[in-house]
């Protein structure tokens, strides 16, 4: 997840759109009963999937920062075509049920978690896959199709941002101590990590992500961008107060032949909010 500051004298958007966006989360928590789950060893951790679908074309879900599958992709596990798609949702390392180890962000943990999400999938037998990813997870899945193209057929990322602006620096600290969130806006990462452990959490995530403004042009995965081959569909919200639309129009504009659809009430949660239409998007996009 990464936060847009709209204005000085309006930090109180940030909140609102984190408010909104886990309300939505926890609308979503259905899971269909054909869901199978496990852990596989990979990379040195165990790292923890669900599983649905029979279709010939494997989908990975990428969930956002601190995001788990039952928290970020209940409507894509519940509804997306089970006779096309072999559907996986997964927790990054140290998310969820991925722990231990606790979750940590090195300057290198959005190619860490590309790495672990490609290597997952060729553990659970996969040799060519597709990835939807949202937020921090529709960066890691850029970097993943730009180093392993012979792997990833497609990619569809929305809400993903391609580097660290000053705006984004001032939401980050805006919204740094969630003591100041209201209990409702607190409550689906405290199920997951603790009242105790996910201050702490999300203290370390915005220190994580903080560093990458001092890289070059704040870049987070632009030098990845030129390297995609495979057909990217990226989709924006156009009221998206979380990531501004400028960062989809520099994604599209940096990756030969990508597709680019603006939603028009789309906010930053949009597959959630208006799953249906995301649903299918994508299956028409994934459709060979």
């Amino acid at each position: 997840m990464s936060l847009y500051l709209l204005g000085a004298g309006r930090l109180w958007k940030c909140r609102a759109v984190v408010r909104r966006s886990m309300a939505a989360l926890q609308l979503q928590q259905s899971h269909c009963s054909s869901v199978a789950s496990g852990k596989m060893h990979v990379n040195g951790v165990d790292l923890y999937y669900e599983k649905t679908g029979k279709g010939k074309q494997a989908v990975l879900l990428f969930p956002g920062a601190l995001g788990t599958t039952k928290t970020d992709f209940g409507p894509q596990l519940k509804s997306l075509n089970k006779e096309r798609f072999t559907v996986v949702g997964w927790d990054p390392r140290g998310n969820g049920n991925s722990r231990p180890p606790e979750r940590d962000f090195p300057l290198n943990f959005y190619e860490r978690d590309a790495k672990d999400a490609v290597d997952l999938m060729k553990a659970l037998g996969f040799g060519r896959f597709s990835l939807l990813g949202w937020s921090d997870g529709g960066i890691s899945s850029l970097i993943a199709s730009a180093k392993y193209p012979d792997l990833i057929h497609k990619t569809v990322v929305w809400g993903a941002n391609a580097y660290i602006s000053q705006q984004d620096l001032d939401c980050y600290n805006a919204i740094r101590d969630v003591s100041k969130w209201s209990a409702k806006m607190r409550q689906p990462l405290e199920e997951v990590y603790g009242t105790e452990g996910f201050p702490k959490l999300w203290e370390a995530w915005i220190d994580g992500v903080i560093p990458f403004a001092k890289k070059p042009n704040g870049s987070v995965c632009m030098e990845f961008l030129p390297l995609i081959t495979c057909p990217v569909f990226i989709i924006h919200g156009e009221k998206d107060p979380v990531v501004p639309t400028f960062h989809a129009d520099y994604i599209a504009k940096h990756i030969k032949g990508s597709r680019l659809y603006m939603m028009p009430e789309g906010k930053h949660n949009l597959h959630l909010r208006y799953a249906e239409e995301f649903n299918k998007m994508v299956e028409d996009f994934l459709h060979d």
